[in-house]
């Protein structure tokens, strides 16, 4: 046998490490970032599962630095951790993602680089199909390689992410049927352009799950504190036309995916607190963000970082994608939430 025969599948994707021929065809990928933290390991499972319904690989992918150690005697200068036992580490992280997926459909696929996580999983985002990772990783070998990418990375990913909770990882664990619970997908709106593209993504996620597609318009209440807001304002026509806006949002989603069923809620409160408590026994949360440009771009916004400290769900946060379909969406006057 040769060695490349004798290698387990963690061992085969170090030995390839800095060979990017692999990565020329990686089109239309799931990406999924692995530490081997329990997080990232549920995190691979979730993806495993979305790419049996999109029909299409997971990319395993890891990154790892050597860290450099200042000797404090005269002439000790520098050294460096042993690159091997590092290697020999990753190897086992991906051999035991490997093995906890088990049998399955969908091609597996793995890739090691050196290197900033965060970096290295935007620039795979310019062809995946989806990124998807751990959130609140703290520990794992590499650097904690999550702890600060599901965070950064939706902010600045050429593609949507999925960031998969910590307790949710626990409950796929324990019950994988959770997986295809067939429920709802609920998505957030507010009014704005990259609300209507988070509402396609929804939409196209809903369809291929076979479940209930929810809008939701959080209205934040007015009190006190907002001096500026005249007396005159009629708060019962901006519900109407928010309500107005909900039912032809629904009828051109409907237009696209007319076998879908859609409903529509419209509630009081910030939109952190109304996405949780809609989403909380819902398979995804979707939310859109301005992404990658500009000041904007840096970070999430309130609402996209709030829900993902928060969820109890996937979440998926949309960047500002170009969907030829947003285009027949319905304009609004006013953006609300």
């Amino acid at each position: 046998m040769t060695d490349r025969e004798l290698r387990t599948f963690g061992e085969e994707a170090v030995a390839n490490r800095g060979d990017h021929s692999q990565l020329a065809g990686a089109q239309g990928e799931i990406i999924v970032g692995i530490d081997g933290s329990e997080q990232s390991y549920g995190a691979l499972r979730w993806a495993v599962h979305e790419a049996e319904v999109r029909k299409v690989p997971v990319r395993m992918v890891t990154a790892y630095s050597l860290p450099v150690f200042t000797g404090t005697g005269f002439d000790a200068g520098y050294s460096m951790v042993d690159e091997k036992a590092l290697t020999d580490g990753v190897a086992q992280i991906l051999d035991e993602a490997h093995s906890r997926i088990g049998e399955t459909s969908v091609e597996l696929r793995a890739t090691v680089e050196t290197g900033d996580a965060t970096a290295v999983l935007l620039e795979l985002s310019k062809k995946a199909e989806l990124m998807v990772v751990g959130s609140r990783s703290h520990g794992g070998f590499i650097g904690r390689l999550l702890g600060t990418v599901s965070t950064s990375l939706p902010a600045h990913s050429h593609c949507a992410t999925v960031a998969v909770p910590q307790s949710y990882a626990e409950k796929i664990e324990k019950d994988a049927s959770l997986l295809g619970g067939g429920k709802s997908v609920v998505v957030g709106s507010d009014g704005s352009e990259e609300a209507r593209i988070a509402m396609m993504q929804a939409a196209d996620e809903a369809d291929r799950r076979g479940v209930k597609l929810t809008l939701v318009n959080a209205l934040a209440p007015y009190t006190g504190a907002l001096n500026w807001v005249p007396a005159a304002v009629d708060f019962e026509a901006l519900y109407r036309e928010i309500a107005d806006l909900q039912r032809k949002a629904a009828e051109w989603i409907r237009g696209y995916f007319p076998n879908l069923e859609i409903e529509f809620k419209l509630i009081d409160g910030s939109p952190v607190q109304v996405l949780l408590e809609a989403g909380n026994n819902a398979d995804m949360i979707v939310v859109g963000t301005r992404g990658r440009g500009g000041i904007a771009g840096m970070l999430l916004g309130s609402t996209s970082q709030g829900i993902l400290h928060n969820t109890q769900v996937p979440v998926m946060i949309v960047p500002q994608l170009e969907d030829p379909r947003v285009e027949t969406a319905p304009s609004a006057e006013i953006t609300w939430g």
